[in-house]
This record gives C-alpha cells, sequence and structure tokens, in this order.
C-alpha cells in the first residue's frame, strides 16, 4: 500500500500564536485544534498528537488502539490541567486517518471529536467523512438552522465533544477499504470557514502532488481572512512514492470553546 502526504499550517493573520498540531506518519494522520488560548490550547493539541504518534507503524493497528489512545490523552490533558493551574481548562479537537487491520485486510479508519474535519476526494467528487461537534451542527441536524446559518452562527464555535473537557470522550469511528487512487485532507476548522467546498475541491483536483496541494490550501484560507490558524493534512493513496512533507496556515474570528462539562 503505496501512501503519500504533505501538511501546512500557519499562524493566520489574527491569532497571535499556532494552537493547531498535527502529524504525518507512516500510517497515521492527524490534525488536533488547541482551545482556549489563554489554558494553553497549544498544549493540549501537541499532547493529543503525541499519543496518536505512539501507534503509528504498528503492523496490528486496530480501531480500538487508536479509541483507546484518544482516551488515554484525554485524561493526561485533564490530568495536566489539575498539575498546572494556569493550564485548567485546555482541550483540543482531533480528527485523523489511519491504516488498520479490520476483519483480516487493510482498512482506513477515520477518527474525529470535534469540529476538525476529514473530507475524502474520489471521482472528481468531495465528500466530508465526519460529522462536526458542535452546537451549530446540532442545531442543524435539528433544523433549527440552515447549514449556511450554521457556517456564520457564533454556536459554529461552541464544541459539544472534545479532549480535556468531560471525564471519558467517545469518537467518532468510520471503517472501509482502501480505494486505489483516493485523496484525503484532513483540515481544522481554520480552513473550512474561509473557503467553500468548491474551492477546496478544485485545488484538490489540480494540484497533484500532496504536500503543494495542502501549502496552497493554507495560502488560500490566510488571503480569505485568516481568522484563525489552519492546519491541513493531504494523503494520497495509491500513487507517488511513499514520500512526505509538512509545513504551516489560519481562519475565524472568535475563540473556539467547549460547551460547559460536567
Amino acid at each position: 500500500m503505496v501512501v503519500r502526504a504533505g501538511a501546512a499550517s500557519d499562524v493566520g493573520l489574527v491569532r497571535a500564536s499556532n494552537e493547531d498540531s498535527l502529524l504525518v506518519g507512516s500510517a497515521l494522520f492527524a490534525v488536533a485544534d488547541g482551545m482556549g488560548g489563554h489554558a494553553a490550547g497549544e498544549v493540549a493539541s501537541a499532547m493529543a498528537v503525541e499519543h496518536l504518534r505512539s501507534l503509528d507503524g504498528r503492523a496490528d493497528l486496530r480501531p480500538d488502539d487508536i479509541r483507546v489512545a484518544l482516551g488515554e490523552a484525554n485524561e493526561a490533558i485533564r490530568a495536566a490541567g489539575v498539575e498546572h493551574p494556569e493550564q485548567a481548562g485546555m482541550g483540543a479537537t482531533v480528527t485523523g486517518l489511519g491504516l488498520v487491520r479490520f476483519a483480516g485486510s487493510p482498512h482506513w479508519v477515520v477518527f474525529n471529536l470535534g469540529d476538525s474535519r476529514v473530507y475524502r476526494y474520489a471521482d472528481g467528487v468531495l465528500a466530508l467523512l465526519t460529522a462536526d461537534h458542535s452546537e451549530a451542527a446540532e442545531m442543524v441536524a435539528a433544523g433549527t438552522m440552515t447549514a449556511e446559518q450554521a457556517r456564520y452562527s457564533r454556536y459554529r464555535n461552541v464544541i459539544t465533544r472534545a479532549l480535556g473537557v468531560h471525564r471519558s470522550v467517545e469518537p467518532d469511528q468510520w471503517v472501509f477499504p482502501p480505494v486505489e487512487g483516493e485523496r484525503f485532507l484532513l483540515c481544522s476548522d481554520g480552513l473550512n470557514g474561509e473557503l467553500e467546498d468548491d474551492e477546496i475541491a478544485a485545488v484538490l483536483r489540480d494540484v497533484p502532488d500532496a504536500e503543494s496541494a495542502a501549502s496552497e490550501l493554507v495560502r488560500r484560507a490566510v488571503v480569505a481572512g485568516g481568522r484563525d490558524n489552519v492546519t491541513v493534512v493531504v494523503v494520497d493513496y495509491g500513487v507517488g512514492d511513499g514520500e512526505s512533507g509538512q509545513g504551516v496556515r489560519a481562519a475565524g474570528p472568535e475563540d473556539t470553546m467547549p460547551r460547559s462539562a460536567p
């Protein structure tokens, strides 16, 4: 299985620091978006990525291993907040993609906590694979708000599931077989907060190199407003020579915050 990946991240034009973290491994990829700038969101996102990094390269990796690692990251972030009062309240969204063993053969697993996203681009079609865990998304699902209204609603920044907020976490997971020629996009909300899906799809269609595509998406998000940190990982299956690269970017004027925890 040949996988090629590239990444980019940027602080943007408004934020003072970049609270996003990313993982580009051999078979595991992730984007984490820190919450609570005053409470070390960048620490929480880095902790999330490091717990996942320990799984990369395992030939027997299974979806439950990722679930367990995210649970351990949640506990570690909460414990750090207790040990260091200045970090109390920090948290992170996290989303990712990995190659796992499932039903005796290689499969993709997509996982998500929060409003960072994973898209799949194949046969000219861009599809969102994850569901946002936000109050705005819940309102769209309930029919009390349209998707377009949610895009600009203050409730889009109120996150209902994330690391470091609740005593336990339950990530969404989707498992499916790989298909030759498919391309995945992992991103923090700084990307989709600035760019429409049609523009994202056009870049994924027109820029064949994974690292160049990631850099171009980040560049466009910053030019479009750069109101938040933006981080992008592009993963191609079945093309290239397996090389990977990495970079930085940003979008959204209001701070992302967790919904009140028990």
